[in-house]
């Protein structure tokens, strides 16, 4: 492709910074399955009627056409055409549904790939981006003990992360049920209109959330701004959170008889749950937070939003939330909880801002020169000795004078090159870097295990 050509929001990381990326990747899989989860890979399509179930992402799904139906898309409702996913979750629900006589239940994955979205590019966030999953599905139900387990999963994945660069991560976590219900005992009807208009809180502030609940839900005022009282809400210990919402209620006229109040306490009592089994396990790993919405029309309990230590401006980092109606097959149903990492903002973090970088571009860390072409198999023969006691090893692309060879390596980070002996002599090997040379068997020596390792550094370190 022609220089200059590049395409907004579809990050290409150069050789070295894919390095980072793929060392993330590395080691979010390490902790995933440390914890006993498997993995899968999901087609990159899916169709139009499992996408839309996803409520307001309906406006970033890309469709698919072949170049001879280019014009005549619209003979063909959405909900029969293919779309790119744009997140992992909802493969999923159709993956288990396919897959409910082969997997065991609760299902455990982990699903690290890519996912594609029509938003509008901007500093951390893309339109094709590597995404990193963690949920369990039930079949027919599913323990609340997992709404706890899976948010200090990802906090144990992101504290992993730190070696990169990352700052400290904390859970923010809410419960619908509860929000649900307090809405409702207000007397609102709209609840996924506020639940998508309180998930702006951040965005756009308060006051223009107010505005849109009035205009958008059909809220007055004063409902509007118990919305947002209840979304201030915050408490270190569940029993602290219950008195303030009791306190809320009570203020606002919500009766603890009523239905409306029964089901906010539904949810208020699995949240409190959360906190206080968080707080015995990784104490302040995770803080209940009523302004958390998440607002996705297919969340039903547990909502959660991950935010980094002093990186306000990457908003949320990682997201999820309990969901018992979205994997569904005749009346049986799937229930979920999982939690996403937006990897790429993160990996975009660690080069632009924390500084990571890899300890060199090449993953080898021998180069074997090459005197002459006419020797250039005994130089392979090297290599491949070394390949085989898993040194990683190239050979000089050709046979240039050997300044140019330890030049190539030097670019490239490669520590060491290899000399092959000439006439009888031994091989030699050199540490570019420090300048020793020494003799040296393709059998048995080997590098210094400090620079052998290809590594990722960062800018605290």
């Amino acid at each position: 492709m022609a220089k200059g050509a590049s395409l907004s929001g579809f990050p290409e990381w150069l050789p070295e910074e894919r390095v980072v990326e793929q060392q993330a990747i590395d080691t979010l899989r390490r902790i995933f399955e440390l914890n006993g989860f498997l993995g899968i890979e999901t087609r990159a399509v899916e169709q139009g009627s499992s996408l839309l179930k996803k409520g307001e992402t309906s406006k970033e799904i890309y469709l698919l056409s072949r170049l001879q139906e280019v014009g005549k898309e619209n003979d063909t409702p959405i909900e029969d055409r293919l779309g790119l996913h744009f997140d992992l979750t909802v493969p999923l629900s159709r993956y288990v549904v396919e897959h409910s006589g082969d997997v065991v239940f609760p299902f455990k994955r982990w699903q690290i790939q890519k996912v594609w979205r029509g938003e509008r590019p901007q500093e951390g966030r893309f339109r094709e981006f590597i995404q990193a999953d963690i949920d369990v599905v039930g079949n027919g139900d599913l323990p609340s003990h997992y709404e706890v387990e899976l948010p200090l999963v990802m906090v144990s994945a992101l504290e992993a992360l730190r070696e990169f660069g990352l700052p400290k991560a904390t859970v923010h976590a809410n419960n619908r049920k509860l929000s649900e219900g307090f809405y409702r005992g207000l007397g609102l009807t709209d609840i996924e209109g506020v639940l998508r208009e309180i998930d702006k809180l951040d965005k756009i502030g308060a006051d223009e959330v107010a505005k849109l609940l009035v205009s958008e839900c059909g809220a007055s005022e004063s409902q509007a701004a118990a919305c947002l009282e209840l979304a201030g809400l915050s408490a270190a210990t569940g029993e602290e959170l219950g008195e303030r919402f009791r306190e809320l209620c009570a203020r606002h006229g919500i009766e603890e008889s009523s239905e409306a109040y029964q089901l906010a306490n539904e949810g208020l009592a699995t949240l409190a749950m959360i906190v206080d089994e968080a707080a015995r396990i990784r104490p302040g790993a995770v803080v209940a937070d009523l302004k958390i919405a998440r607002g996705l029309d297919y969340y039903t309990g547990s909502v959660y939003e991950t935010f980094l230590d002093g990186a306000a401006s990457l908003g949320s980092i990682c997201s999820g939330g309990r969901y018992d109606n979205l994997a569904t097959q005749g009346k049986k149903k799937y229930p979920g909880v999982g939690l996403s990492i937006g990897l790429s903002r993160l990996v975009s973090y660690m080069l632009h801002t924390a500084g990571a970088k890899a300890s060199r571009q090449s993953p080898a860390a021998v180069l074997v020169a090459v005197w002459n072409e006419d020797e250039r198999s005994q130089a392979n023969r090297i290599a491949e000795s070394l390949r085989s006691r898993g040194i990683a090893a190239d050979v000089a692309p050709t046979a240039a004078k050997l300044g140019k060879q330890i030049k190539y390596a030097d670019k490239l980070g490669i520590p060491y090159v290899w000399f092959p002996g000439q006439d009888g002599a031994d091989d030699e090997v050199k540490n570019i870097v420090s300048g020793d040379q020494t003799k040296a068997d393709a059998s048995t020596w080997r590098p210094d295990a400090q620079v052998a390792e290809q590594t990722v550094e960062y800018g605290g370190k």
